[in-house]
């Protein structure tokens, strides 16, 4: 160890560019340790007795006697140990091989769920991935000594949520390409599943498409649209038969599905039946933009809803179904989200017609669903929070200028509820107090010695001939009570 941290210190002679792109990212733990401390590290099997050793190797002087810069030390060695896709301290790493660049295990999780097939950083095809333990111990080192570097525990929650501790992985390879489309032959369209006489799905429809290929006269331009009794599917967007038993019809986006090339996906269900697209776990809606956009960019409330979800976990399917039974105990249901129009353009085929407005809505597509989901989360999340009395609304609502300062968005302060709702003038000097409303009465006492207040009689009196006759309201004098006028 002492001669890998006197290689390390004569390297800072080079300069500062060649330093940091020589060093950035390197597992030098396995490409330039000598023969004689590879063995030593293989049996090495305690963590204590790693991160003992790489505390001795900070302590080493240079060639000169001088002391080396603990400050300028770490500061290099943090940034040695950035992760390749965050670019933050690498958290419980993991090594990528053959290649042996190192990320967060979190950062390598979400980069297969998102389509990876190679390496991150170089791109190189990969075989496996690895947690490293002396990665990290050599992190550990380094938070010893800068407690400061440590992520946020907010940070660590959510990276725990994805990867679980020592868990090797593998990138899957890259997916063979997809055969080119089964385009249409000419500017006709092609018969659906269920045109064909003696097809495996028991339906046969009543007006057959006809095969470009071998009938061109009958064959149906696609200029004219879908053909008769045809639609396409909202989903794979192949032409599917209306009356098919296996075409189902969104009741709000009013697209038809197929319900035949991708299972689970085009078809519309019961609306406690189906998945928001795109959304499986919460992962997907971490990444998802739309969900700032509920909140009007107020990430300080993403990040408490992210913590909510974390700890209690809660899917995105959890809280779409929570959403929906809130909606249909509400006297006009899905009705204001119809009316604003947010399922017009959930699809990319172009929705059909509605024919009973006022018809219950029974079943929704994956799209519709998602659509339900962003428009009711803030509410949800509003009705969550309300349940926590511990939590008081801020009175500057979303509106306030600190909502951004960790320290006072979680002293019990929402952010979302609470708006600015300006107090009342203070009485002037001169104003005349305005009188109380009179009390009914409510017992004999009250009636003997509060007669009631007669009304008030339109009496026009004639003033000035420069003048229009005004009515001036006169009391309607009683032996029990006068009232004085003053004109």
């Amino acid at each position: 160890m002492a001669e890998q941290a006197t290689t390390i210190l004569e390297d800072d002679t080079t300069p500062a560019a060649e330093t940091s792109h020589g060093l950035k990212r390197r597992a030098s733990f396995d490409a330039t340790e000598d023969d004689a401390i590879r063995p030593k590290r293989r049996k090495e099997t305690d963590t204590a007795t790693e991160e003992e050793a790489v505390a001795a190797s900070l302590q080493t002087i240079t060639p000169g006697g001088a002391a080396v810069d603990g400050v300028a030390f770490t500061e290099e060695l943090a940034e040695e140990l950035q992760c390749g896709c965050c670019s933050e301290l690498v958290y419980r790493p993991v090594v990528v091989n053959p290649c042996q660049h190192f990320f967060c295990g979190s950062c390598c999780v979400l980069w297969i769920r998102n389509g990876g097939t190679n390496c991150p950083a170089c791109r190189g095809s990969s075989t496996s991935v690895t947690p490293s333990r002396p990665l990290q111990a050599i992190v550990n080192v380094l938070l010893r000594a800068v407690p400061s570097k440590m992520r946020a525990e907010r940070e660590r929650a959510q990276a725990d949520a994805i990867y679980p501790k020592d868990v090797a992985m593998r990138i899957p390879p890259p997916r063979e390409p997809s055969p080119p489309p089964n385009l249409n032959p000419s500017d006709f369209a092609r018969p659906c599943p269920h045109c064909t006489p003696g097809n495996a799905f028991g339906y046969v429809c009543p007006q057959p498409i006809a095969d470009p290929t071998t009938d061109v006269e009958h064959a149906w331009p696609l200029d004219d649209g879908a053909p008769p009794g045809h639609l396409n599917c909202g989903n794979c967007e192949s032409l599917l038969s209306i009356n098919a038993p296996s075409t189902s019809r969104c009741d709000f986006c009013h697209v038809s599905f197929c319900g035949i090339n991708v299972p689970g996906r085009c078809i519309a269900v019961t609306l406690m039946s189906q998945y928001p697209q795109g959304l499986a776990d919460l992962s997907d809606l971490i990444q998802s933009p739309d969900i700032y956009d509920c909140f009007n960019s107020n990430t300080i409330e993403v990040d408490l809803l992210f913590d909510y979800l974390t700890s209690h976990q809660l899917t995105p399917r959890h809280i779409y179904r929570e959403i929906v039974a809130h909606i249909q105990t509400q006297p006009l249901k899905f009705q204001p989200l119809i009316d604003e129009d947010i399922f017009a353009d959930s699809n990319q085929v172009a929705p059909g017609v509605d024919p009973d407005p006022t018809a219950e809505r029974r079943k929704i597509c994956r799209m519709c669903a998602t659509e339900v989901l962003f428009y009711g989360l803030k509410d949800w999340w509003v009705r969550v929070r309300t349940l926590d009395p511990s939590r008081k609304d801020c009175p500057d609502g979303g509106s306030c200028t600190r909502q951004k300062d960790l320290a006072h968005a979680k002293e019990s302060v929402n952010h979302i509820i609470g708006t600015t709702v300006a107090p009342p003038p203070p009485p002037s000097e001169d104003a005349i107090p305005e009188a109380a409303p009179a009390a009914s009465t409510s017992s004999a006492v009250e009636d003997a010695f509060l007669p009631p207040i007669q009304p008030f009689a339109e009496v026009p009196i004639r003033v000035d001939d420069s003048m229009e006759l005004e009515p001036v309201p006169l009391p309607i004098q009683d032996d029990s009570v006068s009232l004085p006028i003053s004109l």
